[in-house]
């Protein structure tokens, strides 16, 4: 066993039998820290993903992270990259992570179902080569991987695509501005260069 339980996860185990369970899915699941065939095609045909961090007085938050399939790029058998786009400003879980870079994944695939976790530790460097492969990328973040498992799929509602975000950066393609930045309250604070920031406030 690798010691991935705590006493915590351990007083739940025991209070409902299954602890041989936990141990068994530890030697099964969790004997190789690489991703496999099956991994790589899950998270490369991903749109979306939850990544959770911690700020450094323990407050935990967990973001929506959204891109084209094929955003989350496998870099090697441990390492992941994806995109930070223009968002709201507020760099809550970019924050977190580059004064605690432990951070968590999770990938779900809504049509077959499947789930996947990836825990790791993030890295940022700015002039990261790969951010040319993402149109208006501000950086790309790096994760080296921990950990590597799947969840059971059984509580996973089956969901099918209606549209993609209209917002999502593409190539020769201008990205439309979201009304928000338009508002009284916004327009003026926004960033230099921010395509929705009026000419007026300088």
């Amino acid at each position: 066993m690798t010691g991935f339980y705590h006493d915590g996860n351990r007083q739940f185990q025991d209070r409902y039998d299954t602890r041989r369970l936990a141990d068994r899915l530890e030697d099964r699941f969790l004997t190789t820290v690489e991703f496999d065939e099956g991994d790589r095609a899950l998270i490369e045909a991903s749109d979306m993903f939850f990544l959770a961090t911690v700020d450094p007085d323990g407050q935990p938050t967990c973001s929506y992270k959204g891109g084209d399939p094929g955003f989350v790029r496998v870099l090697d058998d441990r390492t992941l990259g994806f995109p930070n786009y223009d968002g709201n400003g507020m760099y809550l879980s970019i924050g977190n992570l580059s004064v605690n870079p432990r951070v968590g994944m999770l990938f779900i695939d809504f049509s077959t179902p499947k789930r996947l976790r990836v825990e790791g530790v993030a890295s940022i460097t700015l002039g990261d080569p790969l951010v040319a492969e993402y149109p208006e990328a501000q950086f790309v973040v790096r994760v080296e991987a921990t950990r590597i498992y799947p969840n059971c799929s059984r509580y996973i509602h089956r969901m099918e695509l209606v549209e993609r975000s209209r917002f999502v950066p593409h190539r020769q393609c201008e990205t439309p501005v979201p009304d928000w930045k338009r508002t009284d309250w916004a327009s003026d604070v926004l960033p230099e260069g921010d395509p929705a920031r009026p000419p007026e406030a300088g």
